[in-house]
């Protein structure tokens, strides 16, 4: 049984939804609820300590993710300025922010000045990059860290449910392109689930040895 988005039971702080839903009001593109309560039972099985967010928006799934691993601490990358701005003070009002390392700039440049490892990845940004982004993920997650990527269905144009739309057939592509590379990379196990807008989970399980 497939239960809608309208069943789902969210376990987060009720301002913290309320500011959600005003977001998305605002056009600002929000993980949806089924969606967040997925990404949320995943963090209460892996428990990270070190989270790195592709796609911050206006910090509440950051915020959500904080409060649900409350010793943890966020890396997250956001490429336009003013929601950057909403989501330090959103990170400020929900009290999270010395637990925050906010970048502004683009996620395909700031990856590949990185360093250090992190044991849960949350891959939420511009989905046409998501493949351009795995060879500096990989480089940065650790062995049995968890790589979230959102909206990988797209609509349902992904899967073919949907007919796509002509304007939105380089954009399909390349998150089909990354769904390939994803499940057939022997570094990760991988299960995409049909929650919400898709979602893929990969698991990283290190390097494969050469022989």
């Amino acid at each position: 049984m497939q239960y809608t988005a309208s069943l789902v039971q969210l376990d987060i702080d009720a301002e913290v939804d309320e500011r959600r839903k005003q977001a998305l009001q605002n056009g600002i593109p929000v993980a949806d609820d089924e969606t967040l309560q997925y990404l949320l039972v995943t963090l209460a099985l892996c428990k990270p300590k070190k989270i790195l967010e592709i796609g911050t928006a206006v910090g509440l799934s950051g915020v959500a993710m904080l409060q649900a691993c409350p010793t943890a601490r966020l890396t997250t990358i956001e490429l336009e300025e003013d929601r950057y701005v909403q989501a330090k003070e959103n990170f400020a009002y929900f009290g999270v922010e010395h637990r925050v390392n906010a970048h502004l700039g683009d996620a395909g440049e700031i990856l590949a000045m990185m360093d250090g490892e992190f044991d849960f990845v949350f891959l939420d940004g511009p989905k046409a990059q998501y493949e351009k982004y795995l060879f500096d993920l990989k480089r940065l997650m650790k062995k049995d860290s968890v790589l979230f990527a959102d909206d990988v269905l797209l609509y349902g144009w992904v899967s073919g449910e949907e007919p796509t739309p002509q304007k939105r057939h380089s954009i399909v592509d390349k998150i089909r392109s990354y769904l390939e590379t994803v499940t057939k990379d022997k570094d990760f196990i991988t299960s995409v689930v049909n929650v919400g807008d898709g979602v893929a989970v990969s698991v990283y399980k290190g390097k494969e040895k050469e022989v």
